[in-house]
C-alpha cells in the first residue's frame, strides 16, 4: 500500500509534533529512536487489553505487532499502549466480580486519557475479555478519531467425555459435584481440557457476542471477528486494520459517522438473531450515549422481540463460536439478516464502504455439516434468543435469555437474598424448593456496587438440575453464558428503593417472557406502605475506585453508564 501524504495541520499530533513550541515533545520522541520522518506522519495509538489473568488476552501483544507493521506500511507511526482488564471467569462468584463492570469505564475513560494526553490521531484497539470489548468501543466512539476495533479472538473448544465443553460447562459442573452429580475426579479432569487455547470464552457468551457486535455496528472490519485466537491468520485481520486506519484518517471517517441509530438496531439484531448475551442490553446503551443517541433497554428490548433466532449457539444451543466460524462466522448470519429486511444495508463502516457491500458476496452455507445457522424463513424460533420485561416489579425493565427454555412463564413465591454470596450457599446445599423465585438484590450498579454476573450462582442451580424448576431475578447481571429462567437488569435497582428492595418471602411473582411481562401481586397500597418503611443500605465500599463508580453510576436502563455521553459535550478532542 503507497503511502498518503496527510496534512498534520488538520490532526489532533500537531501539538505534539509541529513548530517550534513542540521541540520538547519531539525530544522525547526521538529519545525512543523515532525518525524526523516517523515523527511527521500521523500518531496512532494502538491499544490492546493484554494481561497474563487469563487466556482471553493473552494472545493481543502478538496481534498488536501486525497491527503496527500494517500502520507503518500505510505512512503512519504506530504507539502502542495497554490498558486493564477485569477477567470475568476468574472475577466470578466472589467479590472480585464488582470491579467488572466498572472495569468497562476504566477501560473507556484510560483510554481517553491515554490519546488526549498524547494527541493521538486515530486508534485501533484489540480486546478479547467481556467488558473490554464495550470499552474499547465507547473509548473509540467518545474521542471519535477514525477507529477500528479488532477482537482478539475465540478460544478452541475443549474435549470431555466426547462432546466440546467451554468454561460454562465447568461452572455447571461444580453445581452437579454439589448435588452428586459429577465426581471430584471428573470435575478436576474437566476443569483441565476446558479450556485448551487461548482466547475468549467458546461459546455465544458476552465476549463472542460483543465481538459480532463490532462487526454489525461497522467498527471492524468484516470477518475480523470471527477468526479463532490461536490462528496466526489473525494477524492478517490485525495488518490490514493497520493499513486501513491510515485510509480513515485521509477519509475523515469517523466513529460518530458509523456508530448511528441504524448501526445500533443492526447490532441489536444480530445479538438477537444469534442467542447472545442479555450485557448487550448495558453495552449497547452505553456506546449509544457516546454518540449522543438515545437508545435505551427498551429500544434494545423492542428490536431483540422482533428478531428470529437463526443461530444455534451455546449457551442455550449447541454450538460454539468455532462453530460458527466453520461455516463462514457473522457475516453469514449478518447477510440472511439483511436479505430477509432485518438489516439497514446502507449503514457506512470502517471499510468506507456500506454493509450491504461488505455482505455482496456472502453465500449461505447450504449443506452445513453441523446445523448452526438457520434460514429467516425457517428460523429456530421466530423472536429473538434475549427479550426484555415490564411491569410493577420492574417498571424500569428487566432483560431475560430465553433460549432453551422449555416455558417462558413461571409464577411462585419469593425467596429473597440481599447478596449473591447467601443465594450461591443456599443453592450449593440445596436449600432451595421448587417453584421458588429465587431475589437476589442490593447487586445492582449503586447498590453491589458493581452489578455483578451471577455465573456461579446460575450454573450451579443448572448443574443441580433445577434450571427450569427454580427462577431467579435479581437487579444485578448475569454471564452471557448464563442459562436457565433467569432475569437480570431489574430496574429501579434495590439500592435506590426499587420494587425488588421491598419484596418479602413469599409474594407471589409471576414473569411471562411470552408478554413481556414481571409482576408481584402486592397491591400498589401495600407497595407504598412498605416503600414509606424502607431504609437505604450502606455498600462496604466507601473508598477507593468502587465507591467512585457507586456515586456516579446511572440506571441498567440507560446502559450503567457514569457520564453525561456526547449530548453534552462542548469540546470535540477529534477536531481541536
Amino acid at each position: 500500500m503507497s503511502a498518503t501524504k496527510f496534512d498534520k495541520s488538520k490532526l489532533p499530533s500537531r501539538h505534539t509534533t509541529v513548530g517550534p513550541t513542540s521541540a520538547a515533545h519531539r525530544a522525547m520522541l526521538y529519545a525512543m529512536g523515532l525518525t524526523k520522518e516517523q515523527i511527521a506522519q500521523p500518531l496512532v495509538g494502538v491499544v490492546t487489553t493484554w494481561n497474563e489473568a487469563a487466556p482471553c488476552n493473552i494472545t493481543l501483544s502478538r496481534q498488536a505487532q501486525a497491527v503496527k507493521k500494517g500502520v507503518s506500511s500505510a505512512g503512519g507511526t504506530p504507539r502502542e499502549f495497554t490498558t486493564i482488564t477485569v477477567t470475568d471467569g476468574i472475577a466470578m462468584g466472589h467479590a472480585g466480580m464488582k470491579a467488572s463492570l466498572a472495569s468497562r469505564e476504566v477501560i473507556a475513560d484510560s483510554i481517553e486519557l491515554t490519546v488526549r494526553g498524547h494527541c493521538y490521531d486515530a486508534l485501533v484497539g484489540l480486546a478479547g475479555c467481556d467488558k473490554a470489548l464495550p470499552g474499547l468501543m465507547m473509548s473509540m466512539v467518545r474521542l471519535n478519531v477514525p477507529s477500528i476495533f479488532i477482537y482478539g479472538g475465540t478460544i478452541m473448544p475443549g474435549k470431555f467425555q466426547g462432546r466440546d465443553v467451554t468454561i460454562v460447562d465447568v461452572f455447571e459442573g461444580v453445581g452437579k459435584n454439589a448435588s452428586g452429580k459429577m465426581t471430584d475426579a471428573e470435575l478436576e479432569h474437566l476443569e483441565q481440557v476446558a479450556l485448551p487455547t487461548g482466547g475468549a470464552c467458546g461459546g455465544q457468551f458476552t465476549a463472542n457476542t460483543m465481538a459480532c457486535v463490532s462487526e454489525a455496528i461497522g467498527l471492524a472490519l468484516p470477518g475480523s471477528a470471527g477468526t479463532p485466537a490461536p490462528y496466526e491468520s489473525r494477524d492478517r485481520w490485525c495488518y490490514q486494520s493497520g493499513e486501513q486506519i491510515m485510509n480513515l484518517i485521509a477519509q475523515g471517517l469517523r466513529p460518530r459517522d458509523i456508530v448511528t441509530r441504524k448501526s445500533l438496531e443492526n447490532a441489536a439484531r444480530v445479538v438477537a438473531a444469534t442467542g447472545g448475551s442479555t450485557n448487550a442490553a448495558l453495552h449497547l446503551p452505553a456506546l449509544a450515549n457516546e454518540a449522543g443517541i438515545d437508545f435505551d433497554l427498551h429500544e434494545v428490548a423492542r428490536i431483540f422481540r422482533s428478531t428470529p433466532y437463526i443461530a444455534d449457539m451455546m449457551p442455550g444451543g449447541k454450538y460454539t463460536a468455532f462453530d460458527l466460524y466453520s461455516v463462514g462466522g457473522i457475516p453469514v448470519v449478518m447477510k440472511e439478516l439483511l436479505d430477509s429486511g432485518f438489516l439497514h444495508g446502507d449503514c457506512i463502516t470502517v471499510t468506507g464502504k456500506t454493509m450491504a457491500e461488505n455482505l455482496k458476496d456472502v453465500k449461505f452455507p447450504e449443506n452445513q455439516e453441523k446445523k448452526i445457522v438457520y434460514r429467516v424463513k425457517n428460523p429456530i424460533s421466530t423472536t429473538g434468543g434475549v427479550v426484555g420485561l415490564k411491569g410493577n416489579l420492574a417498571p424500569e425493565g428487566a432483560i431475560v435469555k430465553i433460549v432453551g427454555l422449555k416455558k417462558l412463564t413461571f409464577t411462585g413465591p419469593a425467596r429473597c437474598f440481599d447478596r449473591e454470596e447467601e443465594a450461591l450457599a443456599a443453592v450449593l446445599k440445596r436449600d432451595i424448593k421448587d417453584g421458588e423465585v429465587m431475589v437476589i438484590r442490593y447487586e445492582g450498579p449503586k447498590g453491589g456496587p458493581g452489578m455483578r454476573e451471577m455465573l456461579s450462582t446460575t450454573a450451579a442451580l443448572y448443574g443441580w438440575g433445577k434450571g427450569d424448576e427454580i427462577a431467579l431475578i435479581t437487579d444485578g447481571r448475569f454471564s452471557g453464558g448464563t442459562r436457565g429462567f433467569c432475569i437480570g437488569h431489574v430496574g429501579p435497582e434495590a439500592a435506590v428503593g426499587g420494587p425488588i428492595a421491598l419484596l418479602k418471602d413469599g409474594d407471589m411473582i409471576t414473569i411471562d417472557a411470552d408478554k413481556g411481562t414481571l409482576d408481584v401481586a402486592v397491591s400498589a397500597e401495600e407497595l407504598a406502605k412498605r416503600k414509606a418503611a424502607w431504609k437505604p443500605r450502606p455498600h462496604e465500599y466507601q473508598s477507593g475506585s468502587i465507591w467512585k463508580y457507586s456515586t456516579t453510576v446511572g440506571s441498567a436502563e440507560k446502559g450503567a453508564v457514569t457520564h453525561p455521553g456526547a449530548a453534552k459535550e462542548t469540546f470535540d478532542y477529534s477536531r481541536s
